[in-house]
């Protein structure tokens, strides 16, 4: 008898997976039955805004569903992250998350809302872009190693801007500063438009900035580029030479962009988005939309975008503390 329940209990149990699969596997089939809404953490401009909007324009057509934007700034993008980390794991909220999304956990620690690694499901690294190391044209330095040089003849002398704490230009700096030894003070700005500004007018010496944001300024001749921050030089800068190759061996900072949903999304429904997602961001016409703004279409898999997110995330924990950077 006792035999006899256990088996039927197996059974039933057998049944139940069986059939939660099948209704993982339908809800995928049918996906999207609504409209979907993409949450982008900064105000409207720029890259992020950018990426959700082409992403919204194109999926609203193939999918034949409405899928919205909705800017959500505010709290160092942590007011947008916390909004979808808390919502329904159902497929319908996405996430934009760029490279600072990864800083967060070491700037705040306990007092992050959420989870940056267990409360969202990585969809996919839609692309990647590089900074470019910048100098004021009046600084006597015009390479890296000039820099290094200039730097340590003078410590604590150079002022260097950023848009602020934990903006991948702040970061970039800081991991050059402990990988060649120097010390530069930081200048936070509200903003790219007044950092750039700044460097023009003499008020700061030095600036990682993205490249789509200077790079204007840079073929005017108002600043003087030096480096780029990736693993080999930009064709937006020909003949600019890598921060690696310069004299800093194993430096390299990618200032990546991608999307995610709250985690427990069921994987059917990740699967078909991120398949959905990259076929339209290697069509012709949005890589040259990414191109144009200074961004290599990556379109990876789910997979691989959760394993940089937790490789980026140790790497600048420990440029964090080692710098001793603080949210001003």
């Amino acid at each position: 008898m006792r035999n006899s329940i256990k088996h039927i209990l197996l059974s039933l149990g057998t049944v139940s997976i069986c059939a939660g699969a099948f209704t993982g596997t339908a809800s995928a089939q049918n996906y999207p039955e609504r409209s979907i809404k993409i949450v982008v953490p900064y105000p409207p401009g720029g890259f992020n805004d950018t990426l959700a909007r082409i992403s919204s324009d194109k999926l609203s057509k193939v999918w034949n569903q409405t899928v919205t934007v909705e800017n959500k700034p505010g709290g160092n993008t942590t007011i947008g992250n916390n909004y979808v980390a808390k919502s329904p794991a159902d497929g319908y909220t996405w996430l934009v998350s760029p490279l600072p999304f990864s800083v967060l956990p070491a700037l705040y620690g306990d007092k992050l809302p959420y989870d940056a690694l267990k409360d969202f499901q990585p969809l996919i690294w839609a692309g990647s872009a590089q900074n470019v190391l910048a100098v004021r044209n009046t600084l006597p330095v015009r390479s890296v190693k000039e820099l290094i040089e200039y730097a340590n003849k003078n410590p604590g002398k150079l002022n260097y801007g950023s848009t602020g704490s934990g903006s991948s230009n702040h970061l970039s700096m800081e991991l050059f500063m402990s990988m060649t030894g120097t010390k530069m003070v930081h200048i936070p700005f509200k903003g790219s438009a007044p950092a750039v500004a700044a460097l023009i007018g003499g008020d700061t010496d030095v600036l990682f900035d993205n490249i789509p944001n200077i790079i204007s300024q840079i073929k005017s001749g108002s600043v003087t580029p030096i480096a780029v921050t990736g693993s080999k030089p930009s064709p937006m800068l020909p003949g600019i030479p890598t921060v690696a190759e310069s004299g800093v061996p194993g430096y390299e900072v990618n200032v990546w962009f991608g999307i995610q949903m709250p985690a427990g999304t069921p994987k059917a429904i990740v699967d078909k988005a991120n398949r959905q997602l990259a076929e339209i961001y290697k069509t012709e016409e949005v890589t040259k939309r990414f191109n144009d703004q200074g961004v290599e279409v990556v379109a990876s898999t789910p997979e691989e975008f959760k394993k940089m997110i937790a490789s980026e995330a140790a790497k600048w924990a420990k440029v964090v503390k080692d710098a001793g950077i603080k949210i001003e």
